[in-house]
């Protein structure tokens, strides 16, 4: 399998602790997101949609992080990282999705490219419409694990899964953006008990070739 993807996104990010938790292997092959090579002739022939990531097994080229994930989930059953109980499967994806679809588009390079190019904002706006979005998405993120039983050491249960794959990165995203997370510890101690574990280490941003250190 070849992963084509860029250090510091979030969506390439959750893919490989998805990888990582199954235990499979991808060759990483590195897209700069900043230079606009996702946006080249040669990565658009490879996936038209110019986002990360795009993972190629076989003659199979796949896109959409979450549809990637089913992807191995399907391919690769163990470890499961959804589990068995219709309901409980739902529950884990709707966590998933409270952060794929809810927070992390609003916080994409193509609408921040927008706001500043078209709308005229400054990076100091652009940076308050970061934190706003991630932190009223944490607010109702941090409600649904509180109410819920199945909440457990990790977001459904005590072992990781699709909801935690998509967690942690969003969490490295508000520290880069000084979220204050005091209001969020439910997130934070799962987030601190994924951080212990090989597969989260070795997806983290800063352990990819093209991190810039």
């Amino acid at each position: 399998m070849k992963l084509y993807s860029f250090w510091r996104s979030s969506t390439s990010y959750r893919t490989r602790i998805a990888l990582g938790l199954k235990g499979l292997h991808a060759d990483n092959i590195p897209v700069n997101i900043v230079t606009a090579e996702h946006r080249g002739s040669v990565y658009a022939k490879i996936n038209p949609e110019m986002r990360m990531p795009t993972l190629i097994d076989g003659e199979h080229t796949l896109t959409q992080s979450l549809a990637i994930i089913e992807y191995l989930e399907e391919k690769y059953p163990e470890p499961p990282l959804l589990p068995l109980n219709i309901y409980e499967r739902a529950r884990v994806r709707a966590l998933a999705l409270a952060v794929a679809c809810d927070i992390s588009p609003l916080n994409n390079t193509s609408p921040l490219l927008y706001l500043s190019q078209k709308l005229g904002l400054t990076e100091e706006q652009k940076v308050e419409w970061m934190r706003h979005w991630i932190s009223s998405g944490f607010e109702v993120l941090e409600q649904l694990l509180i109410t819920s039983p199945y909440t457990g050491t990790f977001c459904h249960g005590a072992t990781p899964g699709m909801a935690d794959c998509c967690l942690v990165p969003q969490l490295y995203n508000a520290r880069r953006y000084h979220i204050d997370l005091t209001d969020f510890p439910l997130i934070t101690r799962i987030d601190a008990a994924c951080a212990k574990l090989p597969a989260f280490i070795a997806a983290h941003p800063s352990n990819q070739p093209d991190a810039v250190k």
